[in-house]
Protein backbone atom coordinates (compact mmCIF):
# COMPACT_ATOMS: atom_id res chain seq x y z
CA UNK A 1 0.00 0.00 0.00
CA UNK A 2 1.69 3.42 -1.03
CA UNK A 3 1.96 5.54 1.59
CA UNK A 4 1.02 9.83 1.20
CA UNK A 5 1.81 12.43 3.70
CA UNK A 6 -0.55 15.84 3.61
CA UNK A 7 0.80 18.60 5.08
CA UNK A 8 -2.54 20.14 5.82
CA UNK A 9 -5.39 18.54 4.55
CA UNK A 10 -8.46 19.07 7.02
CA UNK A 11 -10.33 22.36 5.09
CA UNK A 12 -11.53 22.61 1.54
CA UNK A 13 -9.80 21.01 -1.49
CA UNK A 14 -7.41 19.66 1.23
CA UNK A 15 -9.59 17.64 2.91
CA UNK A 16 -11.43 16.58 -0.45
CA UNK A 17 -8.25 15.54 -1.39
CA UNK A 18 -7.79 13.26 1.56
CA UNK A 19 -10.82 11.99 0.67
CA UNK A 20 -9.85 10.73 -2.65
CA UNK A 21 -6.59 9.46 -1.51
CA UNK A 22 -8.60 7.17 1.19
CA UNK A 23 -11.03 6.01 -1.96
CA UNK A 24 -7.78 5.14 -3.68
CA UNK A 25 -6.72 2.93 -1.03
CA UNK A 26 -4.13 4.89 0.21
CA UNK A 27 -2.29 4.61 3.66
CA UNK A 28 -2.78 8.78 4.55
CA UNK A 29 -0.89 10.59 7.23
CA UNK A 30 -1.90 14.17 7.91
CA UNK A 31 0.38 17.06 9.71
CA UNK A 32 -1.46 20.09 10.63
CA UNK A 33 -1.61 22.42 13.94
CA UNK A 34 -4.33 20.62 14.78
CA UNK A 35 -6.68 23.90 15.21
CA UNK A 36 -9.22 22.20 12.85
CA UNK A 37 -9.36 18.83 14.09
CA UNK A 38 -9.33 15.67 12.31
CA UNK A 39 -12.41 15.21 9.91
CA UNK A 40 -11.18 11.89 9.26
CA UNK A 41 -10.64 9.44 12.76
CA UNK A 42 -8.86 6.61 12.37
CA UNK A 43 -8.74 6.21 8.67
CA UNK A 44 -5.80 8.61 8.75
CA UNK A 45 -2.87 8.98 11.19
CA UNK A 46 -2.64 12.76 12.05
CA UNK A 47 0.01 14.42 13.51
CA UNK A 48 0.18 17.52 14.95
CA UNK A 49 3.20 19.68 13.96
CA UNK A 50 4.07 23.52 13.71
CA UNK A 51 4.85 22.91 9.72
CA UNK A 52 7.79 26.07 9.84
CA UNK A 53 9.45 24.23 12.86
CA UNK A 54 12.55 22.41 11.52
CA UNK A 55 12.57 20.21 14.33
CA UNK A 56 8.74 18.91 14.15
CA UNK A 57 9.91 18.07 10.70
CA UNK A 58 12.67 16.46 11.57
CA UNK A 59 10.24 14.50 14.51
CA UNK A 60 7.81 13.39 11.99
CA UNK A 61 10.14 12.08 9.33
CA UNK A 62 12.42 10.49 12.03
CA UNK A 63 12.55 6.46 10.54
CA UNK A 64 9.58 6.97 8.05
CA UNK A 65 9.52 7.38 4.09
CA UNK A 66 6.47 8.38 2.01
CA UNK A 67 5.80 7.73 -1.38
CA UNK A 68 4.13 11.06 -2.18
CA UNK A 69 3.78 14.13 0.24
CA UNK A 70 1.33 17.00 -0.61
CA UNK A 71 2.55 20.21 0.71
CA UNK A 72 -0.45 22.96 0.68
CA UNK A 73 0.92 24.61 3.45
CA UNK A 74 4.29 25.98 2.41
CA UNK A 75 4.44 29.73 1.68
CA UNK A 76 7.71 30.69 2.17
CA UNK A 77 11.62 30.43 0.49
CA UNK A 78 12.58 29.40 4.23
CA UNK A 79 9.97 26.72 4.80
CA UNK A 80 10.88 25.20 0.77
CA UNK A 81 14.35 24.80 2.26
CA UNK A 82 14.01 23.36 5.31
CA UNK A 83 11.34 20.53 3.41
CA UNK A 84 14.38 20.20 0.94
CA UNK A 85 17.04 19.22 3.95
CA UNK A 86 14.93 17.28 5.83
CA UNK A 87 12.93 15.33 3.32
CA UNK A 88 15.79 14.77 0.48
CA UNK A 89 16.19 10.42 0.88
CA UNK A 90 13.29 9.92 1.88
CA UNK A 91 9.89 10.51 -0.53
CA UNK A 92 9.52 9.42 -3.67
CA UNK A 93 7.64 13.11 -4.95
CA UNK A 94 6.38 16.19 -3.62
CA UNK A 95 3.35 17.67 -4.87
CA UNK A 96 3.10 21.65 -3.78
CA UNK A 97 0.59 23.47 -3.92
CA UNK A 98 1.41 26.74 -5.59
CA UNK A 99 -0.62 29.77 -7.30
CA UNK A 100 -1.86 32.19 -10.33
CA UNK A 101 -0.36 34.48 -7.88
CA UNK A 102 3.12 33.55 -9.68
CA UNK A 103 2.12 35.54 -12.46
CA UNK A 104 1.89 39.24 -12.99
CA UNK A 105 -1.48 40.84 -13.11
CA UNK A 106 -1.10 42.32 -16.46
CA UNK A 107 -3.85 41.22 -19.02
CA UNK A 108 -2.36 38.50 -20.76
CA UNK A 109 -3.21 34.78 -20.83
CA UNK A 110 -0.67 32.93 -18.81
CA UNK A 111 1.63 29.70 -19.26
CA UNK A 112 3.83 27.96 -17.40
CA UNK A 113 6.68 29.56 -19.21
CA UNK A 114 5.63 33.21 -17.66
CA UNK A 115 6.98 32.10 -14.71
CA UNK A 116 10.65 30.21 -14.70
CA UNK A 117 11.59 28.73 -11.22
CA UNK A 118 14.38 27.22 -12.28
CA UNK A 119 16.03 30.35 -13.34
CA UNK A 120 14.25 32.94 -10.76
CA UNK A 121 16.55 34.84 -8.19
CA UNK A 122 16.49 33.32 -5.00
CA UNK A 123 16.03 35.09 -1.98
CA UNK A 124 15.81 33.61 1.62
CA UNK A 125 13.04 34.71 3.85
CA UNK A 126 10.02 33.88 6.04
CA UNK A 127 6.50 34.36 4.91
CA UNK A 128 6.55 37.49 6.15
CA UNK A 129 9.01 39.13 4.39
CA UNK A 130 7.46 38.43 1.01
CA UNK A 131 4.05 39.16 -0.59
CA UNK A 132 2.04 36.08 -1.42
CA UNK A 133 2.46 35.81 -4.47
CA UNK A 134 6.41 36.39 -4.58
CA UNK A 135 6.84 33.90 -1.16
CA UNK A 136 5.18 31.16 -3.79
CA UNK A 137 7.59 32.13 -6.54
CA UNK A 138 10.49 31.86 -3.61
CA UNK A 139 9.13 28.56 -2.98
CA UNK A 140 8.87 27.01 -6.09
CA UNK A 141 12.66 28.48 -6.70
CA UNK A 142 13.91 26.56 -3.75
CA UNK A 143 12.31 23.50 -4.35
CA UNK A 144 13.14 23.24 -8.22
CA UNK A 145 16.89 23.87 -7.34
CA UNK A 146 17.26 21.68 -3.62
CA UNK A 147 15.09 19.05 -3.85
CA UNK A 148 16.18 15.66 -4.63
CA UNK A 149 12.87 14.26 -5.68
CA UNK A 150 10.52 15.09 -8.07
CA UNK A 151 7.94 18.08 -7.73
CA UNK A 152 5.54 19.08 -9.45
CA UNK A 153 4.19 22.80 -8.83
CA UNK A 154 0.25 23.27 -9.21
CA UNK A 155 -0.68 26.50 -10.09
CA UNK A 156 -4.28 27.16 -9.41
CA UNK A 157 -6.14 30.07 -9.70
CA UNK A 158 -8.64 30.77 -6.58
CA UNK A 159 -10.84 27.77 -5.84
CA UNK A 160 -14.02 27.96 -5.26
CA UNK A 161 -16.71 25.86 -3.37
CA UNK A 162 -19.64 26.16 -0.83
CA UNK A 163 -17.21 24.88 1.84
CA UNK A 164 -14.71 27.91 0.96
CA UNK A 165 -13.50 29.12 4.44
CA UNK A 166 -12.10 32.21 2.76
CA UNK A 167 -15.42 33.26 1.41
CA UNK A 168 -14.45 35.05 -1.54
CA UNK A 169 -17.26 34.31 -3.76
CA UNK A 170 -19.81 34.15 -0.13
CA UNK A 171 -18.74 38.25 -0.24
CA UNK A 172 -20.14 39.11 -3.71
CA UNK A 173 -23.25 36.96 -3.09
CA UNK A 174 -24.13 37.79 0.40
CA UNK A 175 -23.47 41.84 -0.08
CA UNK A 176 -25.83 41.80 -3.40
CA UNK A 177 -28.20 39.82 -1.79
CA UNK A 178 -28.05 42.49 1.42
CA UNK A 179 -28.37 45.22 -1.33
CA UNK A 180 -24.99 46.60 0.06
CA UNK A 181 -22.00 48.16 -2.39
CA UNK A 182 -18.95 46.22 -3.67
CA UNK A 183 -15.82 47.78 -5.35
CA UNK A 184 -13.95 47.00 -8.45
CA UNK A 185 -11.39 48.50 -10.24
CA UNK A 186 -12.03 46.58 -14.03
CA UNK A 187 -15.39 45.10 -14.62
CA UNK A 188 -14.33 43.50 -18.00
CA UNK A 189 -10.98 42.37 -16.33
CA UNK A 190 -11.41 38.07 -16.82
CA UNK A 191 -10.00 35.68 -14.19
CA UNK A 192 -10.05 31.84 -14.04
CA UNK A 193 -11.09 29.74 -11.37
CA UNK A 194 -11.52 26.04 -10.33
CA UNK A 195 -13.89 23.93 -8.08
CA UNK A 196 -12.45 22.38 -5.25
CA UNK A 197 -13.82 18.99 -6.18
CA UNK A 198 -11.65 19.77 -9.45
CA UNK A 199 -8.61 21.00 -7.50
CA UNK A 200 -8.55 17.75 -5.32
CA UNK A 201 -8.77 15.62 -8.72
CA UNK A 202 -5.85 17.00 -10.34
CA UNK A 203 -3.49 17.19 -6.78
CA UNK A 204 -4.48 13.29 -7.09
CA UNK A 205 -3.70 12.94 -10.23
CA UNK A 206 -0.23 14.79 -10.67
CA UNK A 207 0.51 12.62 -7.34
CA UNK A 208 0.03 9.57 -9.47
CA UNK A 209 1.52 9.91 -12.74
CA UNK A 210 5.25 10.83 -13.69
CA UNK A 211 4.77 14.76 -14.56
CA UNK A 212 7.15 17.31 -12.95
CA UNK A 213 7.29 20.67 -12.66
CA UNK A 214 5.18 23.66 -13.05
CA UNK A 215 1.45 23.03 -14.08
CA UNK A 216 -1.32 25.64 -14.33
CA UNK A 217 -3.94 23.81 -12.80
CA UNK A 218 -7.76 25.56 -13.90
CA UNK A 219 -11.20 24.55 -15.25
CA UNK A 220 -11.34 25.53 -18.88
CA UNK A 221 -12.64 29.42 -19.90
CA UNK A 222 -12.66 32.51 -17.89
CA UNK A 223 -15.26 35.08 -17.04
CA UNK A 224 -15.80 38.91 -17.28
CA UNK A 225 -16.18 40.41 -13.26
CA UNK A 226 -19.36 42.06 -15.32
CA UNK A 227 -20.90 38.79 -16.29
CA UNK A 228 -20.63 37.07 -13.09
CA UNK A 229 -22.00 39.66 -11.18
CA UNK A 230 -24.56 39.18 -13.01
CA UNK A 231 -24.88 35.74 -12.51
CA UNK A 232 -24.72 37.07 -8.30
CA UNK A 233 -27.97 39.24 -9.64
CA UNK A 234 -29.66 36.15 -10.93
CA UNK A 235 -29.24 33.94 -8.34
CA UNK A 236 -30.27 36.20 -5.64
CA UNK A 237 -33.01 38.05 -7.88
CA UNK A 238 -30.78 41.52 -6.54
CA UNK A 239 -29.16 44.56 -8.28
CA UNK A 240 -25.58 44.76 -8.08
CA UNK A 241 -24.70 48.19 -5.67
CA UNK A 242 -21.11 48.84 -8.10
CA UNK A 243 -18.72 50.85 -7.02
CA UNK A 244 -15.12 52.32 -8.53
CA UNK A 245 -12.64 51.10 -5.99
CA UNK A 246 -14.41 51.49 -2.22
CA UNK A 247 -12.21 51.17 0.76
CA UNK A 248 -11.27 47.74 2.63
CA UNK A 249 -15.31 47.12 4.18
CA UNK A 250 -16.54 46.99 0.42
CA UNK A 251 -13.61 45.99 -1.96
CA UNK A 252 -14.03 42.79 -3.56
CA UNK A 253 -11.38 40.12 -3.28
CA UNK A 254 -11.39 40.01 -7.08
CA UNK A 255 -10.67 43.79 -7.45
CA UNK A 256 -8.06 43.16 -10.07
CA UNK A 257 -6.96 46.13 -12.81
CA UNK A 258 -6.38 43.71 -15.60
CA UNK A 259 -7.59 40.16 -16.97
CA UNK A 260 -5.67 37.67 -14.62
CA UNK A 261 -6.40 34.31 -16.07
CA UNK A 262 -4.26 31.14 -17.12
CA UNK A 263 -4.52 28.22 -19.76
CA UNK A 264 -4.44 24.63 -18.85
CA UNK A 265 -3.30 23.21 -22.40
CA UNK A 266 0.31 21.73 -20.80
CA UNK A 267 -1.94 19.80 -18.01
CA UNK A 268 -4.43 19.17 -20.68
CA UNK A 269 -1.65 17.67 -23.27
CA UNK A 270 -0.36 15.67 -20.34
CA UNK A 271 -3.83 13.94 -20.32
CA UNK A 272 -6.06 15.25 -17.51
CA UNK A 273 -9.10 16.68 -18.70
CA UNK A 274 -10.43 19.89 -17.22
CA UNK A 275 -14.15 20.80 -16.90
CA UNK A 276 -15.75 23.77 -18.43
CA UNK A 277 -15.97 26.94 -16.25
CA UNK A 278 -19.36 27.79 -17.58
CA UNK A 279 -20.57 24.24 -16.61
CA UNK A 280 -20.60 24.51 -12.71
CA UNK A 281 -19.82 28.02 -11.67
CA UNK A 282 -23.85 29.48 -12.64
CA UNK A 283 -25.10 26.19 -10.34
CA UNK A 284 -22.34 26.94 -7.46
CA UNK A 285 -23.57 30.73 -7.05
CA UNK A 286 -27.63 29.69 -6.85
CA UNK A 287 -26.19 27.08 -3.94
CA UNK A 288 -24.12 29.77 -2.27
CA UNK A 289 -27.32 32.55 -2.80
CA UNK A 290 -29.39 29.73 -0.86
CA UNK A 291 -27.73 30.73 2.18
CA UNK A 292 -28.61 34.60 2.10
CA UNK A 293 -32.07 34.50 -0.03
Amino acid sequence: MATVLVLGGTRFFGQKLVERLLAEGYQVTIATRGKSGNPFGGKVEHVVIDRTNASDLQSLMENRTFDIVYDNICYSPNEAKVFCDVFNGKIGKLVFTSTLSTYEIDGAIKVEEDFDPHNYAIRMGDTADFTYGEGKRQAEAVFFKYAEFPVVAVRFPIVMGTDDYTERLHFHVKRVAQEKPIGFVNMEAEMSFIHADEAARFLLWAGETEVEGPFNATATGAITLRTLMELVEKATGKRAKIALLGDDEIRSPYAIPASWYMKNDKATAAGFQFSQLDSWLENLVQDIAKQYT
